[in-house]
């Protein structure tokens, strides 16, 4: 792994570069090579962007409600929201991982590398101070939090379509991922939409998430 080619990706560069290391070190290599994982920094980590993306919210998005402001935070600070980070900046090429999680291609991995983002967050702040931290996550989630910004009050299309379909009773609704295609910085997923074990509409997106909205978007465009 070259820390510095890591640093000049990120574009913050480190005092000390072995708490960059550790950032970057999963617990199957800790275990394998007795030496500490990057688990505590996810802690401090997660902490740490929970209040940034807090403190962005309040000062930029005064015209949200409280109970609007945690709808987009949470939409934000999420295993998926960290790991397109990850993808960014091509974390998969610097982890250090255990010779079994590489077997299983966990350096590809959602939890592995959302987790690992967060303990890079945590590095930055110890050896950068909050600022560059702050810069580091405002400036990868800005646009992540517009975008849960302009939708958040409104129902999704999941959720218009499931109230629709269970007007007069429980219907059986379930999305299936038929097709993963592409390189992990630009994926395409496929996902058919099945009520009552019939599949009605597919839809497609850069993310599972994406395609079942398009499906259940599509569901709700034929019945009308």
């Amino acid at each position: 792994m070259n820390i510095k080619v890591f640093q000049k990706e990120i574009g913050i560069y480190f005092k000390n570069e072995q708490l960059l290391e550790k950032a970057l070190t999963h617990t199957s290599y800790a275990y394998e090579q007795n030496v500490e994982s990057n688990e505590k920094l996810e802690f401090l980590g997660d902490a740490i962007l929970e209040y940034v993306i807090s403190d962005y919210l309040f000062n930029n998005f005064s015209h949200l409600t409280e109970g609007e402001m945690t709808k987009v935070r949470a939409g934000c600070v999420c295993e998926e929201s960290l790991y397109n980070i990850a993808v960014k900046h091509n974390f998969i090429d610097f982890l250090n991982l255990g010779k079994s999680e590489l077997s299983s291609n966990g350096n590809k991995r959602q939890a592995v590398l959302a987790d690992s983002v967060e303990a890079v967050i945590a590095a930055i702040y110890i050896d950068n101070g909050l600022e560059s931290a702050k810069k580091f996550i405002i400036n990868n989630l800005k646009e992540a939090v517009e975008n849960a910004s302009k939708n958040v009050g409104q129902k999704d299309y999941k959720t218009v379509l499931q109230e629709k379909l269970q007007e007069h009773g429980d219907i059986n609704i379930k999305y299936k991922t038929v097709k993963e295609e592409g390189p992990d910085h630009n994926k395409k997923f496929t996902v058919e939409l099945w009520v009552n074990g019939k599949s009605i509409t597919s839809g497609e997106g850069p993310s599972k998430k994406m395609a079942e909205m398009q499906a259940a978007k599509k569901a709700l465009e034929n019945r009308r």
